[in-house]
């Protein structure tokens, strides 16, 4: 009779490295997977999961990762409701919390009623231990209680210049950088860009913008500063039109954001510009607005939705780690064509 071996009789243990295998993928990337790490798509997430419950290894539930998180989002200050942008991005959010079995809740606010002991008796009726700000700066008081309670936070569609905090947004520099490219490709050298804003974010809009003018020699770019006081759009629309009375020599115009293109864009065709011909324009964030133009604007597309998820996986590595270096996490934006710039540009 045949005695069975060691290597008969013992199981092989089962290695990330066959799930990484089986998947596709590498090992690096199967263990963040299994250990919860944002940064990875949900499809490949997904596959590797499912890659790995099919091969019998022990993974974590969604009920291992069950602390609470909160969402405080700024409100449109011309409506007081939910501004558009940030749809896509609630979306995100609530589907990465369902899906990580995370309890979750969000509340509209004005910057106002941002203080410590607001945001304590936020966080407590709702029984929340991670807080989210989305498209909100926490102010210098804020941060201070944030980081001296340790209260985990993730910073939405924001930038925390120091690092201190986790956070997630699109590439706003290389975005804006690509945007200014995409109209000097077209030929135009003397660029405006309306712009106007406190946050970090609109700032690194700025930057890539200053930054591709700078690239190309004997290119001129102006900024054109809005004070935000009513309509973006009507008052980008007098902004531009004034631009063009005083120089124009002026060609061409990248706009912090769509709304402010379709101003911009009314202005330069009442001054008679023949659009793209002799004025060109790229927007930024791929709003609705942007197809209900004539012509449509030509823009740069940001996955908000992406974006909300984006923010639950580091959330959820927050909670695991409160201790570990706080990371950003850059999202790429891509090009949308549209009939205020030439093609291929």
């Amino acid at each position: 009779m045949k005695v069975a071996t060691m290597n008969e009789t013992s199981p092989k243990k089962l290695r990330q490295a066959d799930i990484a295998t089986r998947a596709g993928v590498s090992v690096s990337t199967v263990s963040r997977v299994l250990a919860n790490e944002p940064g990875i798509s949900e499809p490949i997430r997904r596959e590797i999961l499912k890659v790995a419950g099919d091969l019998g290894y022990p993974i974590k539930t969604a009920a291992d990762s069950t602390a609470g998180g909160f969402a405080l989002i700024a409100s449109d200050s011309a409506t007081g409701g939910l501004s558009v942008f940030y749809e896509g991005i609630v979306e995100g959010l609530r589907a990465g919390a369902a899906e990580r079995g995370m309890p979750f809740d969000i509340r509209m606010v004005r910057e106002a009623r941002m203080g410590p002991e607001d945001v304590r008796e936020y966080l407590r009726a709702a029984g929340a231990e991670g807080l989210f700000l989305v498209g909100i700066d926490p102010s210098e008081e804020l941060r201070a209680w944030l980081l001296e309670s340790g209260t985990p936070a993730v910073l939405v569609n924001g930038t925390d210049p120091k690092l201190q905090f986790d956070g997630v947004s699109p590439s706003n520099f290389f975005g804006a950088y690509e945007a200014t490219n995409r109209l000097i490709a077209a030929g135009h050298r003397r660029i405006l860009h309306l712009t106007g804003s406190h946050r970090h974010t609109i700032r690194e809009r700025v930057r890539g913008f200053e930054a591709a003018i700078a690239s190309v020699p004997g290119c001129e770019g102006r900024l054109v500063r809005l004070s935000f006081q009513g309509s973006a759009s009507e008052e980008a629309h007098a902004m531009t039109a004034a631009a063009l009375a005083e120089d124009g020599g002026f060609t061409a115009a990248f706009c912090m954001n769509d709304f402010i293109a379709v101003g911009a864009l009314e202005a330069a065709l009442e001054a008679g510009r023949r659009v793209p011909d002799d004025f060109a324009i790229v927007g930024f964030d791929d709003l609705p607005c942007a197809l209900m133009t004539n012509p449509p604007l030509a823009t740069m597309r940001v996955d908000r939705v992406a974006l909300g998820r984006e923010a639950i996986s580091l959330m959820a590595a927050r909670q695991r780690d409160r201790k570990a270096p706080a990371r950003h996490v850059c999202h790429a934006v891509t090009s949308v064509p549209g009939g205020t710039l030439p093609p291929q540009s």
